[in-house]
């Protein structure tokens, strides 16, 4: 897949030797024993094709979300989803936030649309009503929403979605809101707007909330049912495996598990939120399983020297040398991380930045 090219996202940990990795945003709990042997007992028929049509994994979708099965689409991934979406419209000029998640503009890139980016001041990064006029001016094709945002950790205003999504609505724009970090916060899913707006589509996976990033299994959900089908013939045939659709059906009777981890980042994002300011790092607030940092310009060199894996985040749009992401993961794990911090930024100074 990426062949000569150099990977833009974390969770690279076999180039090197990897004791701690905070690159990654997954449940810091890990899988849930049940899931885990759901998939063993899958692999025993790897000898058939996998469900084309998730049809298990669609109805226990439908059973948690409480959406018709006709309104939901299984991938190999969120990503697979978005190059879908972006297959299936088309659009010649896309909007985001910056900085964002950096596979919907690679996916809109990948099928010939432009993009135009609003801005988001540091160190809060928090949308604004500024952003209608943004989408008025620009009139882009499709809008793509990250709540809460990757890497900044701020949820989206569910006053400003509405407004958002009405003037979308009006002026013909598909609006794609990645949901895949909602379930560490406190916030609402949007799935009740869906039948008001058949412009939205909901993006969620399996990968974060119960740490099934190597399983690749992600879902949609829509009102738009030729969007949908369009879609749907743009992903390959038995796309999801076999042991990722047993993951989910599996995960989706587990959910105590992730309202215990959200208990969890809750309690250990305001630990670090707190302890590295001593270490002289900025911390943008944050709704999410990560933390977006302000440090010294090298900093993830000199972790990785020490095997620990931070994300650097001067390819996001939007920011530049000296901003990185961490992942909020146990206790000891995160203060393991501080140690390690302390005795690298003591012995490096800072680099002013642009």
């Amino acid at each position: 897949m990426l062949y000569e090219t150099q990977n833009p996202h974390g969770g690279d940990v076999y180039g090197a030797e990897i004791r701690l990795d905070f690159s990654s945003n997954v449940n810091p709990l890990g899988p849930p024993p049940s899931v885990l042997s759901a998939m063993q007992r899958a692999c025993a028929q790897v000898r058939q094709y996998p469900d084309p049509y998730c049809r298990a994994l669609t109805r226990a979708i439908a059973a948690h979300e409480g959406v018709p099965e006709c309104s939901i689409l299984c991938g190999a991934g969120a990503a697979e989803l978005i190059y879908a979406y972006c297959d299936a419209l088309r659009p010649k000029k896309i909007a985001e936030l910056a900085p964002t998640f950096l596979e919907y503009s690679a996916a809109a890139a990948h099928f010939g649309a432009s993009v135009a980016r609003f801005s988001l001041s540091a160190p809060d990064f928090s949308p604004d009503e500024a952003l209608l006029s943004f989408l008025e001016l620009e009139k882009p094709d499709a809008l793509f929403l990250c709540t809460p945002n990757n890497p900044t950790g701020k949820a989206f205003p569910r006053a400003l979605l509405e407004a958002v999504l009405r003037q979308c609505k009006k002026q013909r724009t598909h609006v794609l809101l990645d949901e895949c970090f909602l379930d560490f916060t406190d916030e609402k899913s949007a799935r009740d707007l869906l039948p008001q707006f058949e412009n939205l589509l909901i993006l969620k996976a399996f990968t974060k909330n119960f740490a099934l990033a190597g399983a690749r299994v992600g879902y949609c959900l829509t009102e738009n049912r030729t969007l949908l089908r369009k879609m749907s013939r743009s992903c390959q045939p038995w796309n999801v495996s076999l042991p990722a659709q047993a993951a989910g059906v599996a995960a989706l009777q587990e959910w105590s598990w992730v309202l215990r981890a959200r208990e969890i980042v809750r309690d250990e994002r305001t630990f670090l939120s707190q302890a590295l300011p001593r270490l002289d790092v900025l911390v943008c607030p944050s709704e999410a399983n990560y933390l977006l940092l302000r440090a010294p310009v090298g900093l993830d060199t000199a972790l990785l020297r020490r095997g620990i894996a931070i994300r650097n985040c001067e390819n996001y749009p939007g920011l530049g040398p000296g901003w990185y992401r961490i992942a909020v993961r146990l206790h000891e794990e995160n203060e393991a991380l501080l140690e390690t911090m302390q005795r690298v930024t003591e012995e490096m100074p800072w680099h002013e930045t642009s």
